[in-house]
């Protein structure tokens, strides 16, 4: 994985699925300052790479892949000489980071490709490319070669299973395992509010975002929505979490020359278990998201962890989404409308009552798709796999 253990959720959630079915787990992955090159770290035997990850251009981005793609294809080979792997689990991006696992495929592996992202759509929404220039071109032919190496393909959401089945794959190698959050993490909460016996006073209105603080995800869309809402609702305030990032300097920027310096609190990452705490305590948590090829399939697992605590959500209405949520489970706005998403905004907190009527209903769905479900599936995806090898 091309990204840090055990910060990102997707990777630790299917290493400690596949270590409850009795795998032994190694794991390769970025290496990250204050943390050891070597550890076993919840039973996970972690080797960290010393490769820089940093945000740049497209050539940033090709040297960090394929310093670490040679990096982790040289220690997962001589790792597979003393004892051969039984499965390769690989996670995108990058897709070609499959390399890794052919000489253990040679020797009979299994191997996964966990595609967290179409990259063709991530990289087209990050460089503001041309859907039919070279570049892309080229991604979406990796991407093919790329779930050709693997047995099984998996990914997130509907959207992009249909995605890699119109153009990489054929649709029965492909598996949906969502992004569903930890249900120990975010245990399920009963959905209330101050709406019966009325907000403590002093107490302000809070709209929260998570998340990765760049331009797709719209946290600017938020700010600009902030100031129409405090018109209406005065102790509205914006807390937002992640790491710091140069589009929130703008960003931060920007609510200062609006004077909301006071009204939009940056707070820095937090851990998941800390991020319950704060979604706990907020009154509507949002997705702000621009309109972009990438946002449009995305099926953000933030809705999920606000709805398991019991807020309501305010959402764009893209198709990602909208295969899972109705508008009687989440409020919808359009993508890239800073006044629609405040009117959502306004309704939630004028109307306590009837959006924690809808947070209601949007934790069925959620309860559809809990992590326990998520990872049977998982867990019997892969385990197909060798089923198939001894009917063989």
């Amino acid at each position: 994985m091309f990204s840090f253990y055990p910060s990102d959720p997707r990777p630790r959630r299917a290493a400690d699925a596949l270590l409850k079915e009795g795998a032994s787990v190694d794991l390769i992955c970025l290496g990250e300052r204050d943390f050891p090159k070597h550890e076993v770290l919840n039973g996970v035997n972690v080797r960290r790479v010393a490769v820089k990850h940093r945000r740049g251009g497209k050539f940033d981005y090709a040297y960090q892949y394929s310093a670490f793609i040679l990096l982790s294809a040289a220690i997962v080979a001589r790792r597979n000489l003393r004892r051969r792997y039984d499965l390769v689990y690989v996670h995108n991006m990058p897709d070609i980071l499959i390399i890794s696992a052919l000489i253990p495929k040679a020797l009979g592996a299994k191997v996964v490709l966990d595609q967290h992202d179409p990259m063709p759509e991530l990289m087209t929404t990050i460089f503001g490319l041309d859907e039919k220039s070279l570049y892309v071109w080229l991604i979406k032919r990796l991407e093919k070669w790329s779930q050709a190496r693997a047995h099984l393909v998996l990914t997130v959401n509907a959207a992009c299973q249909r995605i890699f089945a119109a153009r990489s794959c054929p649709l029965e190698k492909i598996g949906v395992v969502m992004n569903a959050p930890d249900g120990e993490i975010f245990p399920l909460r009963t959905p209330r509010s101050y709406a019966s016996a009325g907000r403590p006073q002093g107490k302000p209105f809070v709209i929260m975002y998570h998340g990765s603080l760049v331009e797709r995800n719209g946290v600017d869309l938020a700010v600009k929505a902030l100031l129409r809402v405090r018109q209406a609702v005065p102790t509205a305030e914006l807390r937002i979490y992640g790491k710091e990032t140069p589009f929130l300097e703008q960003v931060l920027a920007e609510a200062a020359n609006l004077g909301l310096q006071e009204a939009v609190r940056y707070l820095g990452p937090r851990r998941l278990e800390d991020l319950a705490r704060e979604i706990a305590d907020c009154d509507v948590g949002v997705i702000p998201n621009q309109r972009n090829a990438f946002t449009d399939i995305n099926t953000p697992t933030r809705i999920f962890e606000y709805l398991a605590l019991g807020k309501p959500v305010v959402a764009p209405s893209t198709p990602g989404i909208q295969d899972y949520f109705s508008a009687g489970s989440l409020l919808f706005f359009e993508s890239g409308d800073s006044d629609a998403l405040a009117q959502r905004i306004e309704y939630v907190a004028a109307h306590a009552g009837e959006s924690l009527e809808i947070a209601e209903r949007g934790q069925k769905v959620y309860l559809a798709h809990t992590w326990s479900q998520e990872r049977q599936t998982l867990v019997n995806l892969v385990g197909g796999l060798f089923q198939e090898s001894r009917a063989q």
